[in-house]
C-alpha cells in the first residue's frame, strides 16, 4: 500500500465556532475483481460522507459505478474531507458525484477548509475519476490535494473541473485563497507534480502570463494510452476549436487544459474528451453515469 502525503496538521476534530473549528470526515473505499466482476468491497466512513449501493450499468463484467454523496453540498471554514479509494488488480471503478462541490465563503476568523483525495490503482486495475466541478464563492480558503499512484501496468482517466466566484450573480472571486495540489506517480516514479494557488490578490491572477482573469479552469488527464500522439490528434479533431483549451503529452500523462469563463464549456469539453479518450484508453465506448441526467 502506497503511503499517501498528508494534509496540514489539524486541530482535534470537534465542534467549535471559534478559530479551531475543525470538522472531520472521510470515505475509505476498496475495489476488487471477484468472479469475473469489480465489487466494492470496502466502504468505510466518518461523518457526512457516503457512497450509494454500487452500479453496474455496462454489464456484470463492466465499470463499477459508485457516486460520492457529501449531504451537506459543500465545505465551511474547519471541514477536513478525506478520500480514499483503492482499485485492485484487474478491477474496474468509475467514480463520480451527485452534484457540484461548493466552496463556501471563509468565516470571520478566516478558518480554512482542506479537500485531500488518494486513489491508487494496482496492476491492470482502470479508474475512471470524474466527479462533477466545482463552484468556488468568493472569500473561500482552502487547500486542495490530490495524489494518484498507478502501477505499471494500472490505467487511469480523470478530471477536475473549477469555476470561481458566481459571475452571474455579480459575485466575482475578488478575496479569498485556494491552493491546489496535484501529484501522479506511476511505480513510485513521479510523472506529474503540480501546485496552483489561486489568489485574486496575486499578480498572476489576472495577468496574461498567469490566470488571465479567466474565472473557470479545468485539468483531464489521462494514463495508460497505447497511442498518445493518435489520442492527442483524436482530440484535436473531435473537440470544438478555441483558443481556451490546450492539450499535451508528458511524461505518458496526456493532459487537457482549459482555462476561460464558461462552467458549462469545460464541463463539455472534458465530457467530449473523455468519450474520445475512453475507446482508446480501455476499448469501451463512454457510458454516461445516470446520475447526470437527474
Amino acid at each position: 500500500m502506497t503511503a499517501f502525503p498528508t494534509l496540514s496538521p489539524a486541530p482535534a476534530s470537534g465542534h467549535r465556532f471559534d478559530a479551531d473549528r475543525h470538522w472531520a470526515a472521510s470515505l475509505d473505499l476498496a475495489f476488487e475483481r471477484r468472479d469475473g466482476a469489480t465489487r466494492m468491497t470496502r466502504a468505510r466512513h466518518h461523518g457526512p460522507l457516503r457512497v450509494q449501493r454500487p452500479f453496474h450499468p455496462e454489464g456484470r463484467e463492466g465499470a463499477c459505478h459508485v457516486y460520492l454523496l457529501h449531504p451537506p453540498g459543500g465545505l465551511v471554514s474547519g471541514d477536513a474531507l478525506t478520500i480514499t479509494a483503492r482499485v485492485e488488480a484487474g478491477a474496474h471503478a468509475l467514480l463520480t458525484t451527485p452534484a457540484a462541490n461548493k466552496l463556501y465563503r471563509a468565516d470571520s476568523h478566516g478558518v480554512a477548509w482542506q479537500q485531500a483525495t488518494h486513489l491508487e490503482v494496482a496492476e491492470e486495475g482502470v479508474l475512471e475519476w470524474l466527479p462533477q466541478e466545482t463552484l468556488a464563492f468568493d472569500g473561500s480558503r482552502g487547500e486542495q490535494r490530490t495524489t494518484i499512484a498507478l502501477s505499471a501496468t494500472s490505467r487511469c482517466l480523470g478530471w477536475e473541473v473549477m469555476a470561481l466566484g458566481r459571475p452571474a450573480s455579480a459575485l466575482p472571486f475578488v478575496s479569498g485563497r485556494i491552493e491546489q495540489r496535484f501529484h501522479l506517480t506511476r511505480d513510485g516514479r513521479p510523472l506529474w507534480l503540480e501546485r496552483q494557488p489561486l489568489d485574486p490578490r496575486h499578480p498572476r491572477f489576472a495577468g496574461r502570463w498567469g490566470q488571465g482573469g479567466a474565472t473557470v479552469q479545468a485539468t483531464l488527464w489521462a494514463v495508460g494510452l497505447e497511442d498518445e500522439p493518435g489520442a492527442v490528434e483524436a482530440l484535436r479533431e473531435g473537440l470544438p476549436s478555441s483558443p481556451s483549451w490546450a492539450v499535451t503529452v508528458r511524461h505518458g500523462v496526456l493532459l487537457l487544459r482549459y482555462l476561460g469563463v464558461e462552467r458549462n464549456e469545460a464541463w463539455r469539453l472534458c465530457h467530449r474528451a473523455w468519450e474520445i479518450l475512453r475507446p482508446r484508453l480501455l476499448g469501451q465506448p463512454a457510458h454516461v453515469p445516470r446520475i447526470w441526467l437527474t
